[in-house]
């Protein structure tokens, strides 16, 4: 059995209060515009993680004292956390080399990574808005810190990838010889466009730096065949389809049927796994089951889950 790269790999929470975190946040501004309709896509699955439906929770929400609430889900989340040394059994249990790994602080990022050398390699995050202090966090990210990668969000700051304030950073990322991941997909949040990370933006980052490597989070869902489009015409493009369940993605009519048979093709040195297995919260090891159940071929399927993504990070 090959071993595995996960280019999206989520940390577990480590924790009973990280367990329900989420699910108190998306609690506290239910109703609001933005973030918190995410309570409505992802909080049944957060409740059901408890043994509760979300109708209970709310309930519970209404009901009772902030104290009350936070001690009844913590010891529903009793048993449900998981220390980093565990998780790291269950990558390896699972075959998982290494995987690319960012936290709330570049700082934090670099720390998990140095205690486990050689399973974590960490990718930088900074705010567009920052300008050129952004640039020089990146550049103190990967030298000093050793990151080797940056993630450009748009989900974060309402800016498209495209925009120009993302510029100094890719021209940075070129210059520091790291690629770069782009969430590249629809969102929920419901003060920002749909469309902010339509794949079409990707294009024009794709031409204006033909020597950045670009990894398109997501998969582009739901505008694949525009995702393939943009990979097809700018060999510096490559696809993840982080946060989405592997086995979904050979499913007549969910949307993933050009990715499958381009992936399968002409796209197969440009496409990576990665996980995201936080979002619908699966153990990593039926994640990669489900991927290597793929009706790929043989030798696709390897540089899928492992030469594709060796080949961006060289050791």
């Amino acid at each position: 059995m090959s071993q595995v790269i996960d280019l999206d790999l989520d940390l577990p929470a480590a924790s009973e209060d990280a367990v329900v975190g989420p699910l108190r946040a998306l609690l506290q501004y239910r109703g609001q515009k933005g973030v918190p309709n995410y309570l409505n896509i992802f909080g049944p699955g957060m409740a059901r993680s408890l043994g509760l439906t979300l109708d209970e929770v709310q309930t519970m929400w209404a009901e009772l004292s902030t104290q009350e609430f936070d001690k009844a889900l913590r010891e529903r989340a009793s048993g449900l956390a998981t220390s980093l040394p565990d998780f790291v059994k269950r990558l390896d249990d699972a075959g998982v080399q290494w995987g690319l790994i960012w936290s709330d602080t570049n700082d934090r990022t670099a720390e998990i990574v140095s205690q486990f050398p050689g399973k974590f390699v960490g990718k930088a995050v900074v705010n567009p808005n920052d300008g050129m202090s952004a640039v020089r966090e990146l550049e103190r990210a990967v030298k000093e810190l050793g990151l080797r990668s940056f993630y450009a969000s748009p989900f974060r700051y309402g800016l498209r990838p495209n925009d120009k304030k993302f510029y100094p950073l890719y021209a940075k990322a070129v210059e520091l010889g790291i690629p770069v991941s782009v969430y590249c997909t629809m969102n929920y949040r419901t003060d920002f466009p749909m469309d902010l990370s339509h794949p079409l933006c990707l294009d024009e980052v794709a031409r204006d730096f033909p020597e950045l490597t670009i990894i398109a989070d997501c998969g582009g869902w739901p505008w694949v065949a525009d995702m393939i489009g943009v990979a097809r015409r700018n060999q510096n493009v490559c696809i993840n389809t982080a946060a989405h369940r592997p086995k979904y993605l050979a499913t007549p009519g969910s949307g993933w049927d050009m990715l499958m048979q381009f992936g399968n093709t002409l796209l197969q040195d440009r496409i990576v796994f990665a996980s995201g297995w936080g979002n619908y919260q699966i153990p990593i090891g039926d994640v990669v089951a489900e991927m290597r159940a793929l009706p790929l071929k043989d030798d696709v399927k390897e540089k899928w889950l492992y030469r594709n993504a060796a080949r961006i990070f060289p050791t």
